[in-house]
């Protein structure tokens, strides 16, 4: 196992920056459990990310500053992918995402410095990864379903919630990552 100087260990630990990320940032080999294809499917979201909202036409408009750096990357021998979520008014909040094999499922649990909890589960549908959850917060109960989904050298990432039960779908937020330049 490579070992990381005792400064970088330290920073990474502190939260100081740690070196950049390549934009697709490359899987270490895969501890022997999460070696399987399926443990791969959420990879294309591995990366150091500059975050971009997505307008009612579908598109990043040209002007658009970016909203949030966002760092995944894979941990625990490639099993975990951990996010990193950092907005430029001080929102943060941190994802662990796992293949859980016995269940064939995605899960991923969703934190941040606001007090916000996600837990929510899915699947590979088609190219994307489609994950749904409930949470609460100052208007009661709500689902979530989130989708991200490779777009050219980027990702998008779009949410719907529901007050009904799932019964009717409102967007909640639609964003872009793409590469953080280096």
């Amino acid at each position: 196992m490579p070992t990381r100087p005792f400064a970088a260990l330290v920073a990474t630990a502190v939260g100081f920056a740690a070196p950049a990320l390549p934009a697709q940032a490359a899987v270490a080999a895969p501890a022997g459990h999460c070696a399987a294809p399926a443990y791969r499917q959420f990879d294309f979201w591995l990366g150091d990310w500059d975050t971009y909202r997505v307008d009612k036409t579908g598109k990043v408009p040209p002007a658009a500053a970016s909203v949030a750096r966002n760092r995944v990357t894979a941990i625990l021998g490639g099993c975990v992918l951990h996010e990193v979520y950092r907005r430029a008014d001080g929102y943060t909040g941190e994802s662990f995402t796992i293949y859980d094999a016995t269940r064939h499922v995605w899960h991923q649990s969703w934190v941040t410095n606001e007090g916000e909890l996600l837990v929510a589960e899915g699947s590979r549908q088609g190219k994307a990864v489609v994950l749904t959850g409930a949470t609460r917060d100052a208007e009661g109960a709500q689902l979530q379903r989130v989708s991200w989904t490779p777009q050219g050298d980027g990702v998008r990432e779009t949410a719907l919630q529901s007050r009904d039960g799932g019964r009717t779908w409102t967007p909640l937020f639609d964003i872009l990552f793409r590469p953080h330049p280096h």
